[in-house]
């Protein structure tokens, strides 16, 4: 009985050459382009917001938080009238609001990296970068969301922008290119920094003087001559400006060929950065 039981095993067992022609006879399937594997992640990213729908405070709630405080909030002392206001605070303050959204994919990639998720990210057949690069693609996503709430809020409270529908456009288009440079920024804190609460403060710590040391709300010529300085090297300011031109229809300066430089520079910089640093991540 044992001699015939291992006769059946054998006879059984799959021969080697035959799991050979299975492997090599079957058509693999093709390796995913960097662009579909992008958007793949891209998409991954946006299907989190669907089973954690609290993600989207950030981009509903803040921005119309935003919006009302400081129009209201500064409107009167600063030019009479939250009407004589209106058309100087709302490109800023949609800038304002895009560029603190930006901060979240860093705590994200944070809590990603300490699951173990981009452990399992590395050791797939995929273009490197398009984890990284996908998460971005979705929070453009976001973006757009919270620059489209933050106008309508605007346009509800009396503002009527001269550059019309394509300049409200095309000042978004810049705030959005900023914003995909500035992300490499703060998705190279989430790879250096230990905690996701510690990626948050850091952010916070670094984008409070930029935002608040501009021309967002105010003049700058009513600003101390040290504070004025520094006013005029931020890029913020030029991305402000530029965004204002063409939203409220006057001629577009030499801030946007700055801004879009300082959109480049922040991707050739942190991009190269954080993908050294997601390749060597000890």
């Amino acid at each position: 009985m044992t001699a015939q039981a291992s006769r059946q095993q054998e006879e059984s067992a799959p021969r080697v050459e035959a799991i050979a022609a299975a492997l090599v006879g079957g058509s693999r399937p093709s390796r995913p382009s960097p662009l579909s594997s992008s958007i793949s992640f891209g998409w991954r990213a946006l299907l989190k917001i669907k089973h954690v729908p609290e993600q989207l405070a950030d981009v509903t709630l803040f921005p119309v938080i935003m919006t009302l405080l400081f129009t209201f909030l500064f409107g009167g002392a600063i030019a009479g009238s939250v009407d004589s206001y209106i058309a100087y605070i709302a490109p800023g303050v949609l800038v304002q609001s895009v560029l603190f959204i930006t901060m979240y994919s860093a705590s994200t990639l944070r809590t990603d990296i300490d699951r173990g998720v981009f452990d399992r990210f590395r050791s797939l057949p995929i273009w490197r970068p398009s984890p990284l690069i996908g998460m971005l693609l979705g929070d453009a996503v976001r973006y757009s969301l919270g620059a489209a709430v933050t106008a309508a809020v605007c346009l509800l409270i009396g503002w009527r922008p001269e550059g019309g529908f394509l300049g409200v456009l095309a000042g978004v288009g810049v705030v959005l290119t900023f914003a995909f440079g500035l992300g490499w920024l703060w998705l190279f804190f989430g790879l250096i920094l230990r905690t996701p609460g510690s990626v948050t403060a850091v952010s916070t710590i670094v984008l409070m003087p930029v935002l608040f040391g501009s021309n967002i709300f105010v003049d700058p010529s009513t600003m101390p001559g040290w504070l004025q300085g520094w006013v005029e090297i931020n890029p913020v300011s030029d991305l402000v400006t530029t965004t204002r031109a063409f939203m409220n229809g006057t001629p577009v300066g030499p801030e946007l060929g700055v801004t879009l430089a300082w959109s480049a520079g922040l991707v050739a910089v942190f991009g190269s950065l954080t993908m050294w640093r997601y390749r060597n991540p000890r």
